[in-house]
């Protein structure tokens, strides 16, 4: 298969790029008028983003503020009353601007409607609507998903590894199929409750699986066969249930919104589908591109320098996501 060194150097050096994470916002209706608020951002250590909640000047803290540092995330949770509501006022952002991070804001109604909106950089407020449209969910949750996977450098390094170890485009197509259907499933039935398991040993099998990718490639290249390369379908279904696991847990930290769950889940996972199709389709693109060049030894010597990186750091994550338990 394709010997893809370039474009996988340049994703491992992405790695420690925790300030990519998304932060997220809830503003609940508790009655009319007073609402509760969680905002929650990336941390590390005792160091967050510096990121605020700007409120309309109509409204006011009625509570004192709850703040701490809780795993990766610093988090806040106080209420506020507002004279005229929150219809048609301002929530702005502050130190969003200057942040590569985006924002999730959920607001969730006592007559159990909602709205979702991811702000960003380049847009950091938003103005509260009397009623919001399915569209917004799908459009939101469309890019959670696409964002999800292409920063999910775990789940992307599984796919790297099965992209170099699968050599016919037609074994290529059933493996990513199975890999979709099997995360699919997993995705919607934990997220629905229908499915359980914890989310640490989760983390840890998805190390594993990728370092498993690893040995049966090394296997390969001394001419000893693996399950892998005589069924990559079977192995890529596998793991994809567990990386679907994997996929829930991000989405429970998101959160889904009642009034529309089946469609704000429906929509993140084909987010996370639109972003695996497009790493495959730039992984492929740069691929054919190097195989151009007509170097098969230092091909295949940039293909096992990546893939014993892939073993390094997958034995890295597997030995300090089991420490975490």
């Amino acid at each position: 298969m394709l010997k893809l060194a370039i474009l996988f150097l340049f994703f491992v050096s992405q790695l420690c790029a925790d300030e990519v994470r998304p932060s997220y916002l809830q503003i609940q209706e508790q009655s009319p008028k007073t609402y509760s608020v969680l905002f929650k951002v990336p941390a590390k250590g005792d160091r967050r983003l510096s990121l605020s909640v700007t409120i309309p000047t109509t409204c006011k803290d009625s509570s004192k503020r709850y703040a701490r540092f809780l795993k990766s995330a610093y988090v806040e949770n106080y209420t506020i009353t507002c004279a005229k509501g929150l219809v048609g006022e301002m929530i702005t952002i502050e130190g969003l601007q200057n942040t590569k991070t985006d924002l999730l804001l959920r607001m969730e109604f006592l007559d159990k409607t909602s709205q979702t909106e991811l702000l960003k950089a380049s847009s950091n407020s938003y103005t509260v609507l009397a009623s919001a449209s399915n569209f917004e969910v799908v459009k939101t949750y469309t890019w959670l998903g696409i964002t999800h996977i292409i920063l999910g450098f775990d789940h992307l390094m599984f796919v790297f590894a099965l992209l170099l170890l699968v050599h016919s485009l037609r074994k290529l197509l059933w493996t990513i199929t199975a890999f979709t259907l099997a995360h699919s499933i997993t995705l919607a039935g934990s997220s629905l409750g229908y499915l359980y398991l914890p989310q640490k040993p989760v983390e840890a099998m998805i190390a594993l699986s990728i370092l498993f990718l690893a040995v049966e490639i090394i296997h390969e290249k001394k001419g000893k066969k693996g399950i892998t390369s005589r069924a990559p379908w079977l192995i890529a279904f596998s793991f994809g249930l567990l990386h679907g696991f994997g996929f829930a847990g991000a989405l429970a930290e998101i959160g889904l919104p009642q009034n529309a769950l089946n469609l704000a889940l429906v929509f993140f996972n084909v987010g996370v589908e639109l972003g695996q199709l497009i790493f495959i389709t730039v992984v492929m693109s740069i691929g054919f591109i190097l195989h151009k060049l007509n170097q098969p030894v230092l091909m295949e010597k940039l293909k096992m320098v990546v893939v014993y990186i892939i073993g390094t750091l997958s034995t890295f994550w597997l030995i300090e996501r089991i420490v975490s338990f």
